[in-house]
């Protein structure tokens, strides 16, 4: 076939396409259209390196890049050199608190100490046999006739160096400076808050400063950056379940303007203790040095009505056990809870002898050594009996712990409103609430012009998807800005807002054992199904109660103390301390440096120019719950 004959037979080929298109369009059928070629937007790559994740404890600091195995650890403390000569030396206080000496303490504390002993003699040891009863005076005689032995004449632990007068020192450094030279401690955050205070160095200014001043520390000595590079990287912040709104947006103003990050993701710490044990729902217990929080946690969102701190915490053991300690003759008389470094031995000698198994009974020999700097090594003999059980369970007896005229139990409240906010949930209630009333007039309009057979139809059908809608957000609205006895303030008539009011006041006015505030925080959860997985995952985090058999301990008063109806339905209860075998003081950083990697943070990314053009309402805008 020659060329020419090839190109006519295609031009008959084409032809007949053609024809066989007209056809197609005079019958109607048409042509698929073929979308065009649309980009995908480029998804800026996650680099976990590049990312801090920041956990801010009353007592401890940890932070660390995402990609870092663990975070670094360190006091959450700092000490200032005084401006003046001559200024008086001030220092916050660690182990001591208010509420301790009011004339009703010791008779608290008593009436506490009575009921942990009726517990420890109520409950038969394993093996089926009663405690063995213990001789207090036989121990404080033996304690008191104790004097310790000389290990070594030079102090091998030093005082820290300040003769090159350093403006400030962090961590390690700022608990080891002598009380000698001219220089304040200060703790910045206190049971979870801002450290704000009367006192010198106690203003929110003050406060935020020492706080940028031990992180800008922590970053450059741990995390080996340069302070003037953290324009290229990012943070994760994690903040207490109950927070105050005002800290937190002065902590992120912090991190994104003074501090230079180029953007911030904020967090609570329960949601991001549940990424780092791997569980999906969780009655999360957080038992931190100086409070105690929870929340029912499902499916990474924390319920709002769950939410409940307790204003005591493993220090308050360590304090308890001290007194319990002198009540037994403490052969170290010189024991001062004002001093910093006998604090430091007091918390050591907790988290060796104290635990939870009701098996130990009997008097024990115990020895422990004091290494202070100026004096020498010192060894102790020391014989205890049930002290080292009684102190743990002051926890689940708060009145043990003698704190008389404080706040003892949070819940989270309604905010109070912020002038960088004008669209928060007061408007957006006041709004809703108005919506609603136009919706109703607009129902009833429909239902008088309606004819006689559609009477039996209700509003909501007759009103337009709109109106129904409206409705649906005000319950919304509710139901997300309600804590603990439910219902709005602007809905209730004066005599049940008062009423509900005064429950509340009760209720945070009483210090709640850790077992009744777990029951009340899983009674929250909205349905029967939520709480059964609740009472079947309770993940207890924090190093407040990393106590030997502390997981059995609770297992066994939760089941004892939920509610028959329950009983039967929860396979079973299940109390988990040590998921993955790690460290429960790390696994809320984990869930941060686990949150860092997920792709849905991309959307929750506060970046610094959009903060600084709108402050605060980007908290409502990108925050994972609700603001």
């Amino acid at each position: 076939m020659t060329q020419a004959e090839r190109e006519q037979e295609n031009g008959k080929e084409k032809e007949k396409e053609r024809e066989k298109e007209k056809e197609k369009e005079q019958r109607g059928v048409k042509r698929p259209i073929v979308p065009p070629v649309i980009p995908e937007p480029l998804q800026e790559q996650i680099q976990s390196n590049f990312i801090v994740v920041i956990h801010p404890g009353s007592k401890t600091l940890r932070l660390g890049r995402a990609t870092d195995t663990l975070p670094a650890t360190i006091p959450h403390v700092i000490a200032r050199r005084h401006k003046q000569s001559g200024q008086p030396r001030y220092e916050d206080p660690w182990l001591l608190r208010e509420g301790l000496n009011r004339p009703e303490s010791n008779e608290q504390r008593q009436n506490g100490l009575k009921m942990v002993d009726q517990a420890i003699w109520s409950k038969k040891m394993s093996n089926g046999v009663r405690r063995t009863p213990v001789c207090a005076d036989q121990a404080r005689l033996y304690n008191r006739q104790m004097r310790p032995a000389v290990l070594d004449t030079s102090p091998r632990v030093k005082w820290t160096n300040t003769s090159q007068h350093p403006e400030f020192l962090v961590g390690e450094e700022a608990l080891y400076v002598n009380p000698a030279d001219c220089y304040s401690v200060h703790w910045p955050i206190c049971r979870g808050y801002l450290n704000i205070h009367t006192g010198p160095s106690g203003s929110l200014t003050a406060v935020l400063a020492d706080l940028e001043a031990i992180w800008s520390h922590a970053i450059q000595k741990f995390l080996e950056i340069p302070l003037k590079d953290l324009k290229y990287y990012r943070c994760i912040l994690l903040i207490p379940d109950i927070y105050n709104r005002q800290h937190v947006k002065e902590l992120v103003n912090m991190l994104l303007v003074n501090m230079g990050f180029s953007a911030i993701v904020v967090h609570q710490e329960s949601v991001c203790a549940t990424f780092g044990s791997g569980l999906s729902s969780a009655c999360v217990v957080d038992v931190g040095d100086q409070k105690t929080s929870l929340c029912c946690v499902e499916d990474g969102v924390s319920h709002r009505n769950s939410r409940l701190c307790l204003a005591y915490g493993g220090s308050d053991v360590t304090r308890c056990f001290f007194w319990l300690l002198q009540r037994a003759g403490f052969p170290y008389r010189e024991c001062q809870l004002s001093n910093r470094l006998d604090c430091i031995l007091l918390q050591q000698l907790k988290e060796t002898f104290c635990h939870l198994d009701q098996d130990i009974s009997g008097l024990q020999d115990h020895e422990f050594r004091t290494r202070f700097p100026d004096s020498p090594a010192l060894l102790y003999q020391l014989r205890l009996g049930d002290e080292k059980l009684q102190a743990p369970m002051a926890l689940f007896y708060p009145a043990t712990f003698g704190i008389v005229g404080q706040k003892m139990t949070s819940l989270q409240h309604r905010s109070q409103g912020d002038p960088e906010d004008p669209h928060d949930e007061h408007y957006l209630l006041g709004t809703q609430s108005k919506q609603e009333q136009s919706s109703k007039a607009t129902a009833e309009r429909k239902a008088l012009s309606k004819p006689a057979g559609f009477e039996g139809e209700s509003c909501s059908q007759g009103a337009d998807p709109s109106e129904r809608g409206h409705s649906q957000d005000m319950e919304l609205g509710q139901s997300q800005n309600d804590c603990l006895m439910g219902g709005t303030d602007m809905e209730e008539p004066p005599s049940a807002l008062l009423s509900r009011k005064t429950a509340i006041t009760q209720f945070e006015g009483k210090a709640l054992g850790l077992d009744k505030a777990i029951l009340h925080s899983i009674d929250c959860c909205a349905s029967d199904e939520t709480k059964r997985k609740m009472y079947s995952s309770i993940l207890v985090v924090g190093g407040g109660l990393m106590f030997h058999r502390a997981q059995e301990f609770l297992q066994h008063r939760i089941l004892n103390k939920m509610p028959p109806s329950f009983r039967r339905v929860v396979e079973n209860v299940e109390v988990i301390t040590r998921p993955k075998d790690m460290d429960p003081r790390l696994i809320a950083w984990k869930g941060g440096a686990v949150l860092a990697c997920l792709d849905t943070t991309q959307e929750m990314w506060i970046y610094q120019r959009e903060w600084q053009r709108f402050g605060a309402r980007m908290l409502r805008e990108r925050a994972a719950f609700v603001w």
